[in-house]
This record gives structure tokens, C-alpha cells and sequence, in this order.
């Protein structure tokens, strides 16, 4: 009989912590590494001599895989939420063929027309750690993310096994407004972390739904299917923007359903 363990990923289950989506609540996360895994469907496992084209290759199709069951990517993990008392979690995901923008945000389309958007390799700079900085110290400033490191970001937006970029948001005079860290998917795209300017001129353009908005165009125009936007959690104020995409799909037991 063969064995088969070493085809399939192996998965790990984190120590109990406190939710930071909901007060009183303890979240475990299931997680698997992407880089350095050979999976039995994987035509590029039986080479061989896989070289690093062929790992690249493997961790897109896991990565893609595991997005489709509600996981998602951090640095080099995989990973979804495995609390034992709470469902609340919900996976979501923009369908784009389906989309259509709603009149407040094709006022904050035209209220944006002066950003243009630049697409870059997933490579850190200074100029960015600041932006984020900024944002984390104004709006997160007591979560996980609070006082990260230059080197800290770097390995947040680096230590990529998959295809990433980062898509840069700049003023006509050239200033950085916004970024978003972002993996190409074989037909989605899937926000990982955006951040962007906090200022007055900044909330009345309302960038964080500029972004995404940006985001669905892209995959409009690489005729993509979906934009992934993580994780809905019901009554969370940090997650209440996603439910403004409609039509939106949602991650239930019977597969992916639309909520409209």
C-alpha cells in the first residue's frame, strides 16, 4: 500500500487566544504552510528535479485551493478560523461579473478620479512602512499590528511563496495615499492588507472603498472572476464596509451562496 502523507499538506492548529473581532471571545486558527508542499493533483511533484518555478507552482494551486474552502494567506501560511464555540467568521468574496457600483460609490469613484494607481512587485520601501504607520497608529492602534517593524512590513509583504504585488495609490503631485498588499490568484484577486492616508481630505474620499473599487476594476479587466476581502464578522465595525458590495458571496456549508 502506498503512502500517501507526504502528498497532502500538513495542518496545525494555534494555542487559544483572545477574538479580536468580538469582546469576551477566544479564536484558534487551523494554518498549513504554503511553500514546500506537494500535493498528489500537482503535475510538477512527479518532476524529477523541481526547481523554485515548480515550488511556486504548488503553493498557487494549494493557496488556491485552500481560498476556495475560506482560507487565507499570511506571509507563508494558509490559515482559517477553528473556534470551537463561535461561526461567526464568515468568508466573502466579491463576484465581478455580477457587480455593479452603487451611486454612492460611483460618487466616490468620481470623487477619486484625480489617484492613479500604479501595480509593483511585492517589495517593501520606506515610503510605504510610513504610510502604514500612520494608519495603524490612527485606526488600529491597539491591535496585533501595533509598533510593527520596517523589517516586520518587509516580511509581511516579502515572504510571498505565491504571486503578490502591491498596488500603490498617489495624488497627481506624486504623495502616496494609499497601498494594498494583494495576491493574483489563477482567476481572482485577493485583498490581503490595505492602508491608506487618515486626514480630512482622505475621509471625504472614503479610500478604503476606493480601493476595493479599484481592485474590482482590475479584475474586470483581466476578466478575473472574484476579489476576495477575507473574513465578514456580523456587527463587527471593522468589517461593516464588505457588506457594501452587492452582490456579495458568502462561505456557507453547502459551498459558496450569494447574499444580496
Amino acid at each position: 500500500m502506498t503512502d500517501q502523507s507526504s502528498h497532502f499538506p500538513k495542518f496545525y492548529v494555534t494555542a487559544p487566544a483572545p477574538c479580536p473581532y468580538i469582546e469576551g471571545n477566544t479564536e484558534r486558527k487551523i494554518f498549513t504552510e504554503l511553500r514546500g508542499q506537494q500535493l498528489a493533483y500537482d503535475r510538477a511533484a512527479i518532476l524529477s528535479h523541481a526547481g523554485p518555478e515548480d515550488d511556486r507552482v504548488r503553493s498557487e494551486e494549494l493557496h488556491h485551493s485552500l481560498a476556495l474552502v475560506g482560507f487565507r494567506r499570511s506571509q507563508d501560511i494558509a490559515y482559517r478560523p477553528a473556534c470551537e464555540d463561535c461561526h461567526e467568521c464568515k468568508s466573502v468574496r466579491i463576484p465581478v461579473y455580477l457587480f455593479e457600483m452603487s451611486r454612492s460609490q460611483k460618487r466616490i469613484q468620481n470623487k477619486n478620479d484625480d489617484i492613479f494607481f500604479t501595480i509593483k512587485p511585492n517589495i517593501a520601501t520606506h515610503e510605504q512602512y510610513d504610510l502604514l504607520k500612520k494608519y495603524i497608529d490612527n485606526r488600529h492602534a491597539d491591535g496585533g499590528m501595533a509598533g510593527i517593524s520596517f523589517q516586520e512590513y518587509k516580511e509581511m509583504v516579502e515572504s510571498s511563496p505565491i504571486s503578490t504585488i502591491i498596488i500603490e495609490y498617489r495624488k497627481s503631485d506624486g504623495t502616496l495615499i494609499g497601498a494594498a498588499l494583494t495576491d493574483q490568484m489563477q482567476d481572482s484577486l485577493s485583498m490581503v492588507y490595505s492602508f491608506f492616508e487618515i486626514s480630512e481630505d482622505a475621509n471625504k474620499r472614503s479610500l478604503g472603498v476606493f480601493i476595493v473599487l479599484n481592485h474590482i476594476i482590475i479584475a474586470k479587466e483581466r476578466n478575473f472572476d472574484h476579489v476576495y476581502l477575507g473574513y465578514l464578522v456580523k456587527d463587527s465595525p471593522k468589517m461593516g464596509y464588505k457588506t457594501n458590495f452587492k452582490p456579495l458571496e458568502q462561505l456557507t456549508s453547502n459551498g459558496w451562496k450569494l447574499v444580496k
